[in-house]
This record gives C-alpha cells, sequence and structure tokens, in this order.
C-alpha cells in the first residue's frame, strides 16, 4: 500500500534546491532535488541512495534516516512516517476492533456533544446519539472517508470539505505505513481511488497527517453551520482506535444548534432516521 522508495521520490521533488544551498538555472528540468543532490547532502553514497529508491536496501541505520529527513525537511509526522516505512518488515499485528464494553459507558456519559470511536481505517465503531443525529444515518457501517469522498461530496455536510480531504488522505497514508498487511484498509484504498479523482490525486502526493485537534464545520441540513472543535483522544493497548469529541465553544452559536440538534425527535420522519449508536464485533 505504501512504501519507503514512493515517499522517498515525493518528498525530494518539493524541496527547493536553492534552500538547501544549490544554485539553480533555467536548464534544470528536475522538480526538486536529484538523487545525487539527496544522497550528497545526507552524507550517504549515491549507489546507496539510488537503492533506497529503488527498494533494494533494507533496514537504513537511523543516522541515515536523520538526515535524510534534516535533507527532506520532514515534520515529526513525516519522520515518524519515513521509520515506519523503512522498517516495515518489523510487522505490526493488525488491531481486532473490538470495543470494550467500558468505552460504550464513557460514549453514553457524553450527552452534550457528538462522540465517536473510531478505528485506524476510519471506521467508527460506536457512537452516541448526538453523533448519529449529526451524521443523519446509522453508525454502524459508516466509514468517514467513504462517507467524505464516495457519498458526501455534493451533499455539503463538511464545511470544509477541501480541508476533511486532506485530513483523510494524510490519515489513511499514516495507516497504510503502520499496518501495511492490513487487506480491509487495502480494498478500502482501492475502492475511494476507484470512485474519487480528487482521492487518487491527493494519495499520489504522499502527504501524512496526525491531526489530534481543530476545527471542524459541518452545514447540518437542520440546524444550519456547526462551527465545532474537534479532540482526538488515542485509546490503549494498541488498539488502533481513538475517542472523538466535537464540542462547541461556549455561548456560541454551534452551542445553540446542538442543543438543538440533541432536542431533535430521531423516530421522527422530519429530522432522521432511527439511530443505532453501537456496534460490536
Amino acid at each position: 500500500m505504501d512504501d519507503l522508495a514512493g515517499f522517498l521520490r515525493t518528498r525530494r521533488s518539493r524541496v527547493d534546491p536553492a534552500a538547501v544551498g544549490i544554485p539553480t538555472d533555467s536548464r534544470r528540468r528536475v522538480e526538486g532535488l536529484r538523487r545525487e543532490e539527496v544522497a550528497h547532502l545526507s552524507g550517504v553514497s549515491v549507489d546507496y541512495y539510488v537503492r533506497l529508491e529503488q527498494g533494494r536496501a533494507t533496514q537504513p541505520s537511523e543516522q541515515v534516516l536523520d538526515a535524510l529527513a534534516r535533507v527532506l525537511g520532514l515534520d515529526e509526522t513525516e519522520r515518524g512516517h519515513l521509520d515506519r516505512l523503512a522498517r516495515q518488515r518489523r510487522r505490526t499485528k493488525v488491531p481486532g476492533g473490538r470495543v470494550r464494553p467500558e468505552l460504550l459507558r464513557v460514549l453514553d456519559l457524553v450527552a452534550d456533544a457528538p462522540a465517536l470511536i473510531m478505528d485506524h481505517r476510519l471506521d467508527v465503531l460506536a457512537g452516541n446519539r448526538l453523533a448519529g443525529l449529526l451524521f443523519g444515518r446509522p453508525i454502524p457501517g459508516l466509514n468517514t472517508a467513504r462517507h467524505i469522498f464516495l457519498e458526501e461530496a455534493e451533499r455539503g455536510l463538511y464545511a470544509d470539505w477541501e480541508t476533511c480531504t486532506l485530513d483523510v488522505v494524510g490519515h489513511l497514508r499514516l495507516a497504510a505505513g503502520t499496518y501495511p498487511e492490513d487487506p480491509r484498509l487495502a480494498s478500502l484504498i482501492g475502492e475511494l481511488a476507484m470512485g474519487s479523482e480528487r482521492f487518487r490525486r491527493l494519495w499520489a502526493r504522499a502527504d501524512v497527517r496526525a491531526r489530534t485537534h481543530g476545527r471542524k464545520a459541518y452545514r447540518h441540513p437542520l440546524v444550519g453551520l456547526l462551527d465545532l472543535h474537534q479532540e482526538n483522544f488515542a485509546l490503549p493497548d494498541e488498539s488502533g482506535m481513538e475517542l472523538l469529541v466535537l464540542s462547541a465553544a461556549p455561548g456560541s452559536p454551534a452551542e445553540d444548534g446542538l442543543r438543538l440538534l440533541a432536542g431533535l425527535d430521531a423516530d421522527s420522519e422530519a429530522a432522521h432516521p432511527r439511530v443505532n449508536a453501537r456496534v460490536r464485533e
């Protein structure tokens, strides 16, 4: 699904030669850095770096990875991704995805904000009532990547749709590097690539993103714009799951909107279909 060679190629293509002290002129035809330039700046042989980009060199040292990260200008998330790609011979077990009953009780305690439990594939494994009302559909079976790229692009639930697509692709890139042998993740990526031209373009860029908090805006058909703050909490036991809570600032229009959303009759045809907020495996 993802590989060290492809990641290195995309990263070096984005480095401005002038920024690393390499003069350029109109005759230069390479976008970004050449292989030999990366090798020279990193302090490795050209032959070794070429073998890295061809997938023929294995287990580069931490010193080599640090040097490559410095030359390629990788941020902390990209540096971690580089390390995982370089260590893919050490396979990471794919999590099972079972939601503990104790976590479901935590969801029941979150009454004033949409809350979800999501796995590394962006499958929503459980959610509270407000989450179901926000998405307007049963929670079991919801995959937010599929929802954004294949189901919701034209309906406009996501007020910042383009930013959401960047976040989704960046997350899936990280997941592919962490769980390279997950067949369900590979199938999802293939489905998204077949069904969305934007996904194909973003995936080819090989960007990675680790978003742990930030603004998340929804344009709900019944209560209008909900400008919320998302917090992601990684769950323990190497489950690959996260608890996501979408809160509104006190006294904000979004707080009023969530209060109105919570008051909707979930069984009414004028609101949304009945929400089954939990799924157990």
